[in-house]
């Protein structure tokens, strides 16, 4: 399945240096027997373009070039659940030799759709206890990957917030209930809250039409909101930060793409960093490795954002103290 030759050219501009010329589905054909990859990105491109861009320079690094040593087969979910396991299924028709994927979801579509091609995770939170692998360091079965300690961070996230809402007294969380590593990062965040005195609110949806009627519970009852990293919330996070700007409402994200487009701040991994270590476990398992084999990994990079014309439009005083432990401020 072809995705559309806007999004195609706009991801073949963004990748500029690298040279990239990716296969639609007669390319792959023509490509014959190149290794192939299967990559079901769970979002859109707005989002991923440059975190997949990391996971090809680095693979053209490792000697895998499109079209000439292996052959790359691109899809797009862009949030909606149904495509995921679509997408999975077609992979595995077209006999690709490993599948990437993005997100928890995406990774159990595909583990639910072959248990012999090997399948590489990026930003699953909990692989283990969401039943992706049996262990860290000892995965078997045919998927390994990279996490995204989502559920170690929800504590240093809301000790991040209360430096810059020192009034916080209320906090609303908002997660995608059908994503069972959301669950998971919900019930962390709403137990840490707890035990630091916060009021909580929980807005639990499954589609993206949930998110505006979830800001009625929220009315009057909250001093923040702790956005809960998923497929549907972040295709939709300018929806979300616009409604919470609309509720005087500071975010809190787990990405730095999620903060850009009007969010307050985000702590989390360094996403770039974690696609182009992915790229180097499917360059293993091209090579013979099997995936059962290989540990997953950690992020070792985490970035601080902070965004200050939201905190401006909110009213908020960033202490000088916060600007500077700051990866990043966005002006």
């Amino acid at each position: 399945m072809q995705f559309d030759q806007l999004k195609r050219r706009q991801f073949i501009t963004l990748l500029g240096g690298t040279a990239a010329v990716w296969p639609l589905a007669a390319g792959a054909q023509q490509a014959g027997k190149l290794p192939t990859i299967g990559f079901l990105v769970a979002g859109t491109p707005s989002t991923y373009n440059q975190w997949v861009a990391a996971f090809v320079q680095r693979l053209r690094e490792l000697g895998w070039i499109e079209s000439r040593t292996a052959a790359i087969e691109l899809r797009w979910a862009e949030g909606r659940s149904e495509r995921y396991n679509e997408i999975a299924a077609e992979f595995v028709r077209l006999k690709v030799d490993a599948i990437v994927t993005v997100g928890t979801p995406a990774t159990l579509a595909a583990k639910q759709s072959t248990s012999v091609i090997p399948i590489v995770f990026v930003l699953a939170s909990d692989p283990v206890g969401t039943g992706l692998v049996a262990s860290l360091s000892r995965p078997g079965g045919n998927v390994t990957g990279l996490a995204n300690q989502q559920r170690d961070l929800a504590g240093k996230r809301l000790e991040l917030l209360r430096e810059i809402v020192p009034d916080l007294r209320g906090l609303a969380i908002i997660g995608n209930v059908g994503n069972p590593a959301s669950v998971l990062e919900m019930k962390d965040a709403q137990a840490t809250a707890r035990t630091i005195g916060l009021k909580v609110v929980l807005v639990e949806i499954r589609q993206a039409e949930d998110i505006a009627p979830g800001f009625e519970l929220i009315k009057n009852r909250a001093d923040a909101l702790y956005v809960v990293s998923d497929p549907i919330l972040n295709s939709n996070r300018l929806r979300v930060n616009t409604l919470a700007l609309g509720a005087r409402l500071p975010t809190l994200h787990s990405f730095r793409e999620y903060v850009e487009p009007a969010g307050l701040m985000s702590y989390g991994p360094n996403s770039p960093d974690l696609f182009r270590r992915a790229a180097e476990f499917v360059d293993k398992i091209l090579r013979g490795a099997r995936p059962g084999d290989i540990p997953v990994e950690q992020p070792t990079k985490f970035d601080l954002v902070i965004n200050l014309t939201t905190a401006k439009a909110l009213g908020l005083t960033i202490p000088e103290s916060f600007l500077l432990r700051a990866d990043e401020v966005i002006e």
